[in-house]
């Protein structure tokens, strides 16, 4: 018998085994195809500069960005400038002592930072654009999950014909961190339709970036959890304790708690005061497994924000769970079910607009929450009471994973057959007590 005994450089496997599991984080079998777009496209040509769209697109399909908005970067390749810009603007004009004139260069730096605009100005707009930096997630407006700028180039190097090289270093932020994203490359020039409909004008040239997301570069720990509950049993399966970063204060009358914004989507110089809990998430997600009938059943569904100086504007919560291939009625809020790789149905929810669709902070007086009612409909061949088949499996608020809790901490069954079948006991008595009024009669 032969043994072979391979010589592998232990810095080449970490750093092998590390962009495989970064790969594998930015890879969701829930949203396959989930990315952020940006799109480079050059229209016309000009004296020593061109004119450009850029276009961003949200491919993700119950991923969205809130306020503040997101944040596009790039480094020039050379000594770009930007002239002028509509549908959005760059954060910082940087040196432009070399120009003189009445009309001075919108943004001479190196390496601008792009931000979207509010919608509420009426000036220097362009197509598609303005909406105060906000990309709804595409399964549940796809008409708001893409924006668009456009701006003038100048200063290029001057070359006939020439029209530059791509820009470097593309970054992104929605609003937070996480986001990697490709070189601009070139690709098919986009197409726009002329004269009706019925001419198509390609542009010049395409360069496009793909951004994806990463949770393990985003958070240090967890932003939500998920706590679980049924009506056959009066134990609660709490959210698992310090889940999202350290643990509550010794004194269990303190009311609030200070962490960190880095992992909440804020700024890293801002704190965030939320409840003190013994999980201490932001946003905890509770099942409640509510009625049991013959041919359906019935969960409710709870979002709570533990934020006390934080809304949630269109939020949304993504549930996997095999009952979901079944028919699905929501009461409060508005649903819809996703195609995904995994063999689990998965269905979106999200609020209905000037109702439920903004999740308030919490304040002194209690928890700032929204709930649902879910009816759904069984299949006999695989509803059971039994192994936490009813509870979950994963559970997204926003986009992110939310903590589940362990399985050995389900809701049990108590001891007895008269539990499984309350629908058929009610329906017993209904019959005897029928047939006792006949008697009687």
């Amino acid at each position: 018998m032969m043994l072979i005994v391979l010589h592998v450089n232990p810095l080449k496997l970490i750093l092998l085994l590390s962009t495989l599991y970064t790969l594998s984080d930015c890879y969701d079998p829930l949203d396959p195809n989930g990315n952020f777009s940006i799109t480079f496209d050059i229209n016309n040509r000009l004296d020593n500069g061109y004119l450009a769209t850029v276009t961003l697109q949200n491919y993700h399909q119950y991923r969205h960005v809130d306020k503040p908005g997101w944040k596009l970067g790039w480094t020039w390749a050379s000594n770009e400038v930007i002239w002028s810009m509509s549908g959005a603007i760059a954060t910082d004009r940087g040196d432009c002592s070399s120009y003189s004139g009445s009309q001075m260069p919108h943004s001479c730096k190196k390496d601008p930072i792009i931000v979207d605009i509010s919608p509420d100005v009426t000036q220097n707009r362009s197509a598609r654009c303005c909406r105060g930096g906000r990309l709804s997630a595409r399964a549940i407006d796809s008409l708001s999950s893409l924006t668009s700028f456009e701006l003038e180039v100048r200063n290029l190097d001057q070359k006939e014909n020439s029209i530059g090289q791509a820009p470097k270093n593309v970054t992104f932020m929605a609003p937070g961190p996480g986001y990697t994203c490709s070189p601009f490359m070139v690709t098919d020039p986009s197409v726009s339709l002329d004269s009706g409909g019925v001419r198509q004008v390609p542009v010049i040239r395409t360069w496009k970036s793909i951004c994806t997301y990463s949770s393990f570069l985003a958070n240090k720990s967890p932003v939500c959890c998920a706590s679980f509950s049924t009506f056959y049993n009066p134990i609660i399966t709490p959210c698992r304790n310090c889940t999202c970063g350290g643990c509550r204060e010794a004194d269990k009358n303190t009311q609030s708690c200070i962490r960190p914004s880095d992992s909440l989507g804020g700024s890293n110089d801002e704190k965030n005061i939320i409840r003190c809990t013994n999980h201490m998430c932001p946003i905890r997600v509770h099942w409640h497994f509510k009625n049991n009938y013959m041919n359906q059943w019935r969960v409710k569904l709870t979002i709570s924000n533990y934020n006390f100086n934080r809304n949630y504007s269109n939020w949304n919560v993504l549930v996997q769970h095999p009952g979901f291939n079944e028919k699905v009625t929501a009461y409060s809020f508005n649903s819809t079910k996703l195609p995904t790789l995994v063999a689990d149905g998965v269905a979106l929810f999200w609020g209905i607009d000037y109702f439920n669709n903004e999740l308030l902070h919490s304040d002194k007086d209690g928890v700032g929450s929204v709930t649902t009612e879910i009816l759904l409909e069984k299949d006999q061949n695989s509803f059971t009471l039994q192994n936490g088949w009813t509870f979950p499996r994963r559970i997204y608020f926003n986009g992110e994973n939310c903590d589940m809790p362990l399985p050995d901490t389900f809701p049990m069954l108590p001891n007895g057959s008269y539990i499984f079948r309350p629908n058929c006991l009610a329906f017993i008595f209904s019959l005897i007590s029928l047939l006792l009024v006949l008697l009687v009669l």
